[in-house]
């Protein structure tokens, strides 16, 4: 495939699921867990946005911060498509020629920068469909093309931290590139449950967190030993953990791993705390959490020591 038809089709493939996008799913999660779905799409149209001035020759320096922050404004509907349209028209227009261009780790290729573009464009995509209920089946000349470049490159990308570790593939072409890019074929709601529920506890905000449990949530605490203490519903679920961050100083809990299978998963973390002398304290444990309806029904919670 030509890299011009390429580049256009995985362009294409990512403005329609863009459109798709419904007014109250900007905040939703994604795939990519740092992200929701309006820090995914301004992500991308970041990078369609730097597309024309380095590929007419620009440097990262003489570009500077015009597209740091949020590029997508008060309608990011139309943001996306203009961005994406000028990507288009540029890479039609400069690409055939050939040439190099200067990214962050210095010159490249030409051709190179544009396949990792169309290759940011069809994961993205997917992302987007996967955090919005969208259409995640990819265009299977798409996703050889891509897969194929990518083979070459997966390794390397890994060891620079550029992806995720790879996850599990269902042998098919689609789900593999997906693994190779460290993305979960099956991600649906539960994923997205879990992703809003880390973020919500991460953040210490109490109301975000009962807002993603059901009104007949189960916590058990880690003590006392050695069973820990039970509480159910939402009140008393609640006034735990209210009391808890209000007696921790600077509480901060940041996930280490986790394992999501069915109506259950496993979220291995870390704990952080400051000590009255000023040095941190920290605890590492795991939840077992059961989902229903997109909702947290149960967490019981175990630590090391």
């Amino acid at each position: 495939m030509e890299l011009t038809t390429l580049h256009r089709r995985t362009l294409e493939n990512w403005a329609a699921r863009v459109a798709a996008v419904k007014e109250d799913q900007w905040g939703d999660p994604t795939p990519c867990t740092e992200w929701s779905v309006r820090d995914l799409v301004n992500h991308v149209v970041a990078e369609d946005l730097w597309t024309a001035p380095l590929l007419r020759g620009r440097t990262i320096e003489e570009v500077g911060s015009r597209f740091d922050g949020d590029v997508l404004g008060d309608d990011p509907l139309v943001r996306a498509r203009s961005a994406a349209d000028e990507a288009a028209g540029v890479v039609d227009e400069i690409v055939p020629g050939g040439g190099r261009v200067h990214l962050s780790y210095g010159e490249e290729d030409m051709g190179e920068y544009v396949r990792q573009l169309c290759a940011d464009h069809l994961i993205h995509s997917w992302d987007l469909a996967a955090a919005t209920g969208g259409d995640t089946s990819m265009d299977p000349e798409l996703v050889a093309e891509v897969g194929t470049w990518f083979a070459q490159r997966e390794t390397m990308y890994r060891g620079a931290g550029v992806v995720g570790p790879r996850a599990s593939g269902a042998g098919d072409p689609q789900s593999e590139l997906l693994a190779g890019f460290g993305r979960i074929s099956g991600w649906g709601p539960n994923h997205a449950a879990l992703a809003s529920f880390s973020a919500a506890f991460g953040s210490g905000n109490i109301d975000a967190i009962m807002a993603r449990m059901t009104e007949d949530c189960v916590f058990e605490s880690t003590g006392p030993a050695p069973d820990g203490q039970r509480h159910e519903g939402q009140a008393a679920v609640r006034a735990v953990w209210e009391q808890f961050f209000r007696d921790s100083a600077d509480p901060k809990f940041t996930d280490e791993d986790t394992f999501l299978s069915g109506d259950r998963a496993l979220v291995r973390w870390r704990f952080t705390w400051t000590n009255d002398d000023g040095s941190e304290g920290h605890v590492r444990g795991v939840d077992v959490l059961r989902f229903r309806d997109g909702l947290v029904s149960e967490k019981l919670s175990y630590v090391k020591g």
